[in-house]
């Protein structure tokens, strides 16, 4: 996640303070890992001193004074080169689900590498039908469809990956050990 470029967004829809920005990310983003505070005011350290974001201001609606940040023409104009810039497919396959199975067949038999396998697609299936229900349950929020539909098609490619290399386990053992 480009964490920068994500609170530039936010400051972009409308000027922020750290607490408030936060929160967005935390709602924007249920399913991934929470922002720690730490991490915001560091980001909107840096945006301030590269000229992305300004403090416009304070607030102290309900609470302590808040600075309020803001996104500059030069902060704006960076976050629409970012968006309009394709995102290039991973270059390098880098998994701990491949390095396990492929460790696993380095140094176990036929069978436990297999059961390894099968262990995996069972836990990948148990997320997906977990994904399935924040998806299609009413209460959710559009955010968490998104982020349960992101999730359940990467759960879906190692699962037809898993089968495929289940198929394969007993002659990539015997590559391996030849």
């Amino acid at each position: 996640m480009s964490t920068p470029y994500v609170l530039l967004g936010f400051l972009a829809e409308r000027p922020r303070h750290g607490y408030d920005l936060k929160h967005a990310y935390d709602s924007r983003f249920p399913k991934a890992k929470p922002m720690a505070f730490g991490q915001v005011y560091a980001t909107l350290g840096r945006l301030e001193r590269d000229g992305l974001a300004f403090a416009q201001g304070s607030d102290q609606a309900g609470g302590p004074e808040r600075t309020v940040y803001a996104a500059t023409p030069e902060g704006r104009a960076r976050l629409e080169e970012w968006l309009a810039t394709v995102e290039t497919p991973a270059p390098h396959v880098n998994s701990a689900l491949l390095a396990k199975v492929t460790v696993a067949l380095l140094v176990a038999d036929v069978e436990t590498a297999s059961t390894y396998v099968t262990d995996q697609v069972a836990a990948h299936m148990a997320r997906m039908r977990e994904l399935t229900a924040i998806k299609t349950s009413p209460q959710s929020a559009l955010s968490d469809v998104i982020a349960a539909d992101y999730a359940i098609n990467h759960l879906d490619a190692d699962l037809r990956w898993l089968r495929t290399t289940l198929d394969r386990v007993s002659d990539l053992h015997r590559e391996v050990h030849t």
